[in-house]
């Protein structure tokens, strides 16, 4: 599935997930736009190990409610980081978002554990100096989703690119080849009502609910949706100026 080259020599992006209800969502569209054929493997479900893992031109790891430290449970997992290593010793463009950007840190030697408590709703980062010299620039004074209740160390060899007050990890890259973050950029309105159904119930220990978060997408929604097509096309831009994939047409 992975290592014939895409439909009229497009390049392939092949998306890692996780979870039928954590998709591409906003992400899907900028990357056609940018002329990838976007592929996808369900880790759950699918040999991780049949990837060849310089085979996509792009890999995109997305979120899960999987721990990176549970691969006795999820397998899967496991052959997820090797495949990851595999790709950064050659300098592979990855993104990984949430799960994924914990995969990444620990494909990169870095540990990964659980936070003091989650971090759930539609909330902001703050950037670093790095950051504001980054794709992830484009979140400046924008509200995301946030759900999650892991994090990780800080890999070495990384730049950090943002932070929260719970969180100090947000994003990080390596080169202009590496980008991870742990915010959601991927939430459109079909994902945010999908997790409300499937989580809604863990709200209220956040002082949320689910009409509060269903009023937050419909006024933080756009923007995020704006940033986040800013973010990752900045990242595949850079991309095409190192010369591993063209520009958008």
């Amino acid at each position: 599935m992975t290592d014939a080259a895409g439909t009229a020599g497009r390049p392939i992006a092949l998306v890692l997930r996780h979870d039928s209800a954590i998709g591409l969502g906003n992400l899907g569209p900028t990357l056609e736009a940018h002329g990838y054929e976007v592929r996808f493997l369900d880790a759950p479900n699918e040999d991780v190990t049949a990837v060849d893992p310089l085979a996509p031109d792009l890999i995109v790891v997305l979120g899960g409610d999987e721990g990176v430290y549970q691969a006795d449970e999820y397998p899967y997992l496991a052959d997820e980081i090797e495949l990851l290593r595999r790709r950064i010793a050659a300098e592979a463009p990855v993104f990984g978002v949430c799960l994924g950007a914990q995969l990444l840190a620990a494909a990169l030697g870095a540990d990964v554990y659980r936070g003091p408590r989650k971090e759930v709703g539609w909330l902001g980062v703050e950037l670093t100096d790095a950051g504001e010299d980054s794709p992830v620039r484009h979140a400046a004074g924008v509200r995301f989703v946030q759900w999650h209740g892991d994090t990780f160390d800080l890999p070495e060899g990384v730049e950090r690119l943002a932070g929260s007050p719970q969180y100090a990890n947000q994003a990080f890259r390596r080169g202009d080849w590496l980008l991870a973050v742990q915010f959601h950029p991927e939430v459109d309105r079909e994902i945010h009502e999908d997790w409300l159904a499937a989580w809604g119930d863990e709200l209220p220990e956040y002082g949320l609910s689910v009409d509060g978060m269903r009023e937050l997408q419909a006024s933080c929604g756009p923007a995020a949706g704006a940033a986040s097509a800013a973010i990752l096309g900045e990242f595949v831009e850079g991309l095409a100026r190192r010369g591993e994939l063209p520009r958008a047409s």
